[in-house]
């Protein structure tokens, strides 16, 4: 009887918990954080032009890779959308809701990930109490929270992931599901970058730790058969694109061994002044690679990126904001000391998630990278569930119940307070203060040029913010079919960018680019035109004072916080 009474409480506790992961994301998920950027807007559009027409912005039929403004983004998330489009339309809350659905089951699948690893090494209670406690963390804490209400690419990966590893799991016991953990595990390396490095390093090593319950699977002809075809199906193609110039796009933009590393390499030569064999030892590209890839690894645990000040890319995390609730540090370390004693297969799994998951961003020369790091999360969360519920049992077998509960009542209570803060911050303070790292005023711009589409000859908007034409695209909506056979589109790549200089009557220029006389013309980046105004009726959305003479103001569009953002001319 009281077996089932336990039961019944911790099964409305994790609907709770659900139900309060679900809620935290999806409230005011439109409008917070404050617009959508531009990685945003063109999943979307991407997304509502396979829609519309089967074809990417760049006409290539169903890709599978999207050409974008040149950063290749990869299809999981553009195809996981287009049912939300079809369904919503194409606005804000479509294209965040899969990233939101996405975070609620990160949350539903650690607490399932938690009973399966931990079933053979705790009591059923004990496991029960860490499942909930995990999946709890994974629901409030500010890291996870953040991540999975913009559309990002990294939280789709991640939810596929923690499925793919519990199915893994249960695939132990259930032969049956180890198909379905392939295909999951599968997913994960066409939703994000990340998991192109981290899931084949990761099954490599799930598939050694549990070899001896795995030799059964190559017994069963007909799941092994299966497995093996949906793994060559699935990243087999992506390692084709790995070695082509595509695949490696974006890795390029942001790897160790840059133009900068070469010259840091150089410096140090130059500095020490040693022989010339000593130099080239010692100065080298893989010693200076190793040497930045270590000190980031080491850089994804130090209390000043997880406790206090989080990361220092605006769009990934509130600025000056831990991404762990400080009450957990003291958690976190008992809980790696505890695994470490135990030295189990369970203990060994979660500390090489945590090694393992940190090695894609340290790859990059912006590590500690808060997004890049993202399969770290529930691992993290695991851990300090696990110390939280280790230090509770020490309380219990020291029959210091009193304690026990008025210890669990702070830590939650602390836990609580400390998630409100963080929510203030995150809707007001955050959403004010830093609206213009969201590309804040696009949605505004389109708005005003929706209404007066027709009074005008040419419009003319500043590049200076992002890449406005996507925003005109996705908030018009225009015509992907249009747009893909627009006589008048100018588009070229350069510098490792696609960029689009003009589509129908819409002019994109650099803000430098801007003529400071009305009877100046408008150079475009691409030179293959000049837009002259004289004669004709302009209208003109610039940065702020960036107008030429003689042209009337019509409006204004302000960041959140009261700054201006765009300032609205014409030259009538």
């Amino acid at each position: 009887m009281l077996k089932s009474i336990e039961k019944g409480l911790f099964s409305k506790s994790f609907i709770i918990i659900l139900l309060l992961a679900f809620f935290l994301r999806l409230y005011d998920v439109a409008k917070t954080p404050p617009s959508l950027n531009w990685d945003e807007v063109s999943l979307g559009y991407n997304a509502y032009s396979v829609l519309k027409t089967g074809k990417d912005e760049w006409g290539k039929v169903f890709p599978l890779i999207f050409q974008a403004y040149g950063d290749y983004k990869l299809p999981g998330y553009v195809y996981i959308l287009t049912p939300f489009v079809s369904l919503f339309g194409l606005n804000e809350f479509s294209v965040r809701f899969p990233s939101v659905i996405a975070g609620t089951l990160t949350v539903l699948f650690t607490y399932l990930i938690v009973k399966e690893l931990l079933k053979n090494n705790s009591s059923s209670k004990s496991t029960e109490n860490i499942s909930l406690l995990a999946a709890f963390l994974v629901a409030i804490e500010p890291w996870s929270l953040f991540l999975s209400r913009p559309a990002f690419e990294a939280n789709l990966g991640l939810c596929f992931f923690v499925i793919a590893l519990y199915l893994f799991l249960r695939s132990l016991s259930t032969l049956k599901c180890l198909p379905y953990s392939v295909l999951f595990f599968g997913l994960t390396v066409w939703s994000y970058n990340s998991y192109r490095i981290f899931t084949p390093i990761f099954m490599l090593l799930m598939f050694f730790i549990y070899r001896k319950d795995l030799k059964k699977v190559i017994k069963s002809k007909s799941f092994f058969v299966t497995s093996a075809i949906l793994m060559a199906v699935l990243f087999l193609p992506m390692f084709l694109q790995l070695i082509t110039g595509v695949g490696q796009q974006r890795y390029r933009k942001v790897e160790i061994i840059d133009a900068g590393a070469i010259g840091q390499i150089v410096n140090l030569r130059n500095k020490y002044n040693l022989n010339p064999l000593a130099e080239r030892l010692l100065f080298n590209r893989p010693t200076y690679f190793l040497y930045n890839f270590s000190k980031n690894i080491i850089s994804h645990f130090s209390y000043k990126y997880l406790f206090n000040e989080g990361g220092t890319n605006y769009q990934f995390s509130v600025p000056n904001f831990r991404l762990l609730y400080k009450v957990d540090l003291i958690f976190l370390i008992i809980g790696m000391f505890y695994l470490l004693k135990l030295k189990n297969r369970a203990s060994v799994v979660l500390l090489l998630w945590l090694l393992v998951g940190a090695v894609p961003s340290a790859l990059t020369h912006e590590a500690p990278h808060v997004l890049r790091s993202i399969t770290m999360l529930p691992a993290f969360m695991i851990i300090i569930a696990v110390g939280v519920c280790s230090f509770c049992d020490w309380l219990l077998s020291k029959k210091l119940g009193i304690i026990l509960k008025f210890f669990v009542f702070l830590y939650l209570l602390i836990l609580m307070q400390s998630l409100l803060v963080y929510l203030k911050n995150y809707f007001v303070d955050y959403r004010i203060n830093y609206s213009w790292s969201w590309q804040y005023g696009y949605k505004e711009v389109v708005k005003y040029t929706k209404v007066n589409y027709q009074k005008y000859d040419k419009i003319i908007i500043t590049k200076k913010y992002g890449e406005p034409h996507e925003f005109v695209l996705f908030y018009t909506p225009w015509d992907p079919n249009k747009y893909q056979n627009d006589a008048n589109l100018i588009r070229f790549k350069q510098s490792d960018w696609c960029w689009v200089d003009r589509f129908d009557k819409f002019y994109f220029v650099n803000d430098w680019d801007i003529p400071k006389e009305e009877w100046q013309p408008f150079v475009l980046e691409s030179k293959q035109e000049e837009v002259d105004c004289q004669g004709v009726r302009c209208l003109l959305i610039t940065s702020p004072g960036n107008v030429p003479k003689g042209w009337s103001k019509l409006d204004t569009i302000n960041f959140l916080n009261g700054s201006e953002a765009f300032e609205i001319y014409d030259n009538s």
